[in-house]
Order: structure tokens, then C-alpha cells, then sequence
């Protein structure tokens, strides 16, 4: 009969369980599935270390958007403070950025019409600075 040393058979457990929490990270992140039945609300910091067309956004903590419809109508809102941005990239190749403007009271407001896939969402600040934000995402 082999024996296993403990340390041996905590590594083989860690092994194992490493596909299973880099999944629960990547729900942590979900932000919506399509058909979102009420406004969903999250919060984080704007800005991040990665310079885009879109200011400085930080791409690990971009809300994921999975839309399970054919098209689907959806309304993007976003309010902070400072120069912030929202990127939405998405498939085959969909990139959009929009500013905030003062005009529209600091407000960034993104309707549309997006095809099935996953989309991501990255609230950035083209001044590289960092403030909290409120992003809303209904249908």
C-alpha cells in the first residue's frame, strides 16, 4: 500500500481546484446575462494602468455583459467624477468609447442595440486619475 504525504495530496487538491476558482473570479465579474429583468448596479474605481483610445482603463476589472438574444436593446449609464470614459469592447471586433461631456450633466448614457456574444465594459479616465463610479446596466 503507497502512502501519500500530506503536503503532496494538498498540492494535488490545489491543482484540481484552480480551473474551479478561476471561474468563481470570472462570475464575480458578470455583470448581466440577457434579459435583464431589473437595472443592475455596479460600483468600482475609474481609471487603471492600461493607456487606450478611451484613456487609462484597467482591463481586469471590466464587467462582462453576456447577451443571449439575437439583439438586444440595452442602456448603459455611468456616473463619477473627473474626465472618465466607458470602453465597451465586444465580438467580432466591436469597440465603442464614449466621454463624458458637461453638457449632458457629466453623465455618460449609451444606448443600443448589441448582437449575441460577451461584451465588456471598462470605465477609464483620460486624465489617468481614479474616482468611484456607478455603472448601470438596463434593458
Amino acid at each position: 500500500m503507497k502512502r501519500f504525504s500530506s503536503l503532496f495530496l494538498a498540492l494535488g487538491a490545489a491543482m484540481t481546484l484552480s480551473p474551479a476558482i478561476g471561474l468563481a473570479a470570472q462570475a464575480q465579474q458578470l455583470a448581466a446575462t440577457t434579459p435583464i429583468a431589473a437595472p443592475i448596479e455596479k460600483t468600482g474605481q475609474s481609471g487603471g494602468t492600461d493607456s487606450s483610445t478611451c484613456g487609462n482603463v484597467n482591463l481586469a476589472a471590466g464587467q462582462l455583459v453576456r447577451v443571449t438574444e439575437p439583439f438586444a436593446a440595452l442602456n448603459f449609464e455611468v456616473q463619477s467624477q473627473g474626465d472618465y470614459t466607458l470602453l465597451i469592447t465586444g465580438p467580432e471586433g466591436f469597440k465603442e468609447c464614449v466621454f463624458a461631456h458637461n453638457y449632458d450633466g457629466g453623465i455618460i448614457q449609451s444606448p443600443g442595440l448589441l448582437t449575441q456574444g460577451e461584451y465588456r465594459l471598462y470605465v477609464g479616465d483620460r486624465r489617468g486619475e481614479s474616482h468611484p463610479y456607478t455603472l448601470s446596466i438596463s434593458q
